[in-house]
């Protein structure tokens, strides 16, 4: 099984240019690693998601004026957890889910947050 997310995740679009670092706020009860866990609605934009470094395609569509992420999720995360882990009522959010974005990219999770839990 993937490894659920916690706070300070890191996450890459494929359109983005840098990576940022996921905030969780649908939740507080629920800890792993002694950090918030996050759940299938941690995809807003500014709230949980910071800018991801300069979009490309809206680069490209300024004519290549660098142009900062505006994302724009069409959340929430997907597919959620698949084997029913759920932190009260909300999905986790696992290290294998994505979040497509509204402009073009995808958002994925580069390095889920957690240092001492390990699959098994």
């Amino acid at each position: 099984m993937p490894k659920a997310v916690v706070l300070g995740a890191t996450l890459q679009c494929t359109c983005g240019s840098a990576p940022a670092k996921l905030l969780v706020n649908s939740q507080t009860q629920f800890l792993i690693d002694n950090l918030p866990a996050a759940t299938v609605l941690d995809f807003k934009p500014g709230v949980n998601i910071p800018p991801l470094g300069v979009c490309s395609i809206l680069t490209a569509a300024a004519s290549g004026v660098a142009t900062p992420c505006a994302m724009a999720p069409v959340g929430p995360w997907q597919p959620g957890s698949t084997a029913q882990v759920k932190f009260g009522d909300l999905p986790a959010l696992l290290a294998t889910d994505k979040l497509q974005c509204g402009i073009a990219g995808v958002i994925s999770i580069v390095d889920p947050g957690q240092q001492k839990t390990s699959d098994a």
